[in-house]
């Protein structure tokens, strides 16, 4: 069953959004820079954003070939909704598992619990929706402790 998300809180209108189609660079990848899949790490962590292929831009700057990042933190993978039934997601609403970085961040530092957690990256487009096809990184999983 396919779910469809839409942003609250944006200057969004579902019609918009589902207007919306924005490409992504042939070959563009989105990465953890300097942190593995299964790397032990101490809170507060920070986490550099790497970006090949595209360029970084502010929320609401709309530029060819560019956007901004947006990190998953303990949730399912894009288009993986919590059931595990693939979702169809026009845009990213903000939550704590959802970060935004709309001012064109390329880090941050975050205080995790101890434990285990996962993250990805998603690269949006000036409206925060996801690019055609999608450019995300592989989800990966690190140890707090």
């Amino acid at each position: 069953m396919k779910k469809l998300i839409l942003a609250a809180g944006f200057a969004l209108s579902a019609s918009a959004a589902l207007a919306q189609e924005t490409p992504s660079a042939e070959g563009a990848e989105v990465y953890f820079v300097g942190l593995a899949d299964g790397a032990t790490v101490a809170s507060p962590v920070t986490l550099h954003f790497g970006l090949k292929g595209m360029g970084v831009a502010p929320a609401g700057i709309e530029q060819e070939n560019t956007g901004h990042h947006h990190l998953l933190i303990n949730r399912p993978a894009l288009g993986q909704g919590e059931d595990g039934a693939d979702e169809l997601i026009y845009s990213m609403p903000a939550t704590e598992n959802l970060r935004h970085f709309g001012g064109g961040q390329t880090e941050v530092t975050l205080d995790l619990p101890a434990g285990t957690h996962t993250l990805q990256l998603v690269l949006g487009d000036a409206a925060h929706v996801p690019h055609v096809p999608p450019v995300m990184s592989d989800v990966i999983t690190i140890v707090v402790e």
